[in-house]
């Protein structure tokens, strides 16, 4: 897990790349490398996890000196890869197969590559440059395009490091206020900044740049079609999961994993016990609280950890924290985040830093694959769950802004709404937002997130399942469930669905009141306040803390532009 930076064409600099690195080296604080050639210079911020000798540092070379490779993530099958490729080795990295399997099989190589990764191959004969971007986005990839020369980099401040200038882009913040929407694919919330699409490559030559599509689940999912008996079904995902797991193994530093009270935390514990393959090894779990027993799951988390006996690290984040807490995260951050659940998450790969636990598993992508949140079956569109009337307040905005705005519109290439509802979260809403929030708090305490649940073999294959498999007598993940009640308790196996939570609603109004009030000030008296009726908005705000306050996240959209913006 790393950081990866870049500019090639005529504007650039080895004085630039170095700003670019700086900003990032939280991602990899390891080592700080770069490799400069005529108009291109590239660099790479190392967090050691695989292989951890000198020679395994990056940019990295092949033998011939032809290519030079920087690469972000793991490559978890490269053991496996390494066996298939003729090549002479020097090192037990995987980013040594990740580049003699492109030499191989060119662009090809991408469908082999089971991992997450964001990297970029400079061909030194050709001059062209090629890089990728893994299957779901699980890590970053953004560029900037001017004057012949591109500049990318994992982050967006490393962009704004190298003279890109911080603007707006007012139309993806319009739609974010208007409809929750946090942009498609390509975009972000800076302009002139884009975002290689996960499932994507890019190719740059004499300063053409060409953005194609590798990856079309809709293609996979067809091979799956046939429709398998129960048993049959229950087996071979079991086999996947497992395998999946025992891949998000491979390290050469301590591996930890992420736990909550819910489903796809009670899967992870049990497969995490069943194969660490370190057995000597005692595999550390954590779980942040609040104190408040309305929000808390440690109860649940408890229950889980005493029939499996791993060491907890409970984790607590107190409202007193929040003010600081959220203006750091925010800068890790670059744009728009989750509110006070991501700040608890956050501290959690700050304990697991300071306990040297440098890899840690977690349970993100369940849901989506297995139809799991209520509104699959419910004639309901909104992503937001629990809010009985709109989350936003339009009427704060502006006619400028609120004209700018536009209603989200997501591809459905399945006849079967259900599956359509599921790819627009694996793909534009739920797993792409929380990819994004997951990987910029793990990298801000340079530690490492992987998240087997998304190993794309699992998420086709369990895709691809008929709805009785997914929900069956109104019990969601009804496979899945099944699973794990082999290895824990029914009353963890078939527990409800618990949103994960924190009194972000009741704190806000409350002991952040203050906290609020300066940052909506600061929204008054800034560049942006044309954006606002600013008086609505004051009004809006007096109404929450007055006790219309079913749901905190305008609150909480205004207090991340004022900490993104006026920073």
């Amino acid at each position: 897990m790393c950081g990866i930076a870049g500019i090639v064409g005529d504007l650039s600099s080895k004085e630039l790349l170095f700003k670019m690195l700086d900003s990032q080296k939280h991602r990899g604080p390891d080592n700080t490398g770069s490799w400069c050639n005529d108009n291109v210079f590239l660099g790479h911020n190392r967090l050691s996890i695989i292989d951890l000798s000198e020679e395994a540092n990056q940019p990295f070379t092949d033998s011939s000196q032809r290519y030079q490779i920087i690469f972000n993530g793991e490559i978890y099958n490269y053991i496996e890869l390494k066996k298939e490729l003729d090549y002479n080795f020097s090192t037990n990295s995987d980013t040594e197969v990740l580049l003699a399997a492109y030499i191989k099989w060119g662009t090809k190589c991408l469908e082999r590559l089971n991992g997450m990764f964001s990297f970029a191959i400079w061909d030194t004969l050709n001059k062209t440059l090629f890089a990728a971007r893994d299957r779901f986005g699980v890590k970053p990839f953004f560029y900037h395009l001017k004057e012949n020369t591109l500049y990318f980099s994992s982050e967006i401040k490393a962009l704004h490091a190298a003279g890109i200038d911080k603007l707006p882009n007012k139309k993806v913040w319009a739609s974010y206020f208007a409809y929750g929407s946090y942009g498609m694919p390509e975009e972000t919330f800076f302009d002139k900044i884009n975002q290689l699409p996960g499932g994507h490559f890019l190719e740059l030559k004499q300063g053409n740049l060409q953005i194609k599509k590798w990856y079309f689940f809709e293609e996979e999912i067809k091979k799956h079609q046939q429709i398998e008996p129960y048993k049959i079904v229950k087996k071979k995902y079991t086999a996947l999961l497992s395998n999946s797991i025992s891949l998000r193994f491979r390290s050469d530093v301590s591996v930890g994993f992420n736990v909550s009270g819910g489903l796809d935390s009670s899967a992870l514990l049990a497969f995490v016990n069943q194969l660490n393959p370190r057995k000597k090894e005692v595999i550390k779990a954590y779980s942040f609280y609040t104190e408040d027993e309305r929000y808390d799951e440690l109860p649940w988390v408890e229950e889980m950890i005493s029939l499996t006996k791993n060491p907890l690290e409970k984790v607590k984040l107190l409202s007193g924290e929040v003010c600081e807490r959220s203006k750091k995260v925010s800068y890790f951050q670059d744009e728009p985040y989750g509110g006070i659940p991501t700040i608890a998450y956050a501290k959690i790969f700050e304990q697991a830093r300071k306990d040297k636990t440098l890899v840690l598993l977690d349970g993100q992508g369940m849901d989506e694959q297995w139809a799991g949140y209520d509104y699959y079956t419910q004639n309901n569109n909104s992503i937001i769950q629990g809010v009985n009337k709109s989350p936003f307040k339009t009427n704060v905005l502006s006619k400028e802004i609120l004209d700018l705005a536009q209603k989200p519109k997501y591809p459905k290439p399945f006849k079967d709404e259900v599956l359509n509802k599921q790819y627009r979260d694996l793909f534009y809403t739920k797993i792409p937002r929380a990819l994004r929030f997951n990987d910029r708090v793990s990298m801000a305490s340079s530690t490492e997130l992987r998240e087997p649940f998304l190993d794309y073999r699992l998420v086709e294959y369990a895709f691809a399942q008929p709805l009785e498999y997914k929900i069956k007598n109104g019990i969601q993940k009804y496979l899945l469930r099944n699973i794990v009640s082999e290895h824990l308790s029914d009353s963890i196996s078939y527990a409800p669905k618990r949103p994960l939570q924190t009194p972000q609603r009741e704190w806000l109004g409350t002991e952040l009141e203050t906290f609020v009030d300066q940052e909506i000030e600061k929204i008054e008296k800034s560049e942006f306040s044309s954006w606002f009726d600013t008086e609505v908005l004051k009004q809006e705000w007096k109404n929450y803390v007055d006790g219309d306050n079913q749901s905190s996240f305008h609150i909480w959209q205004w207090l991340n532009f004022s900490l993104l913006m006026n920073s």
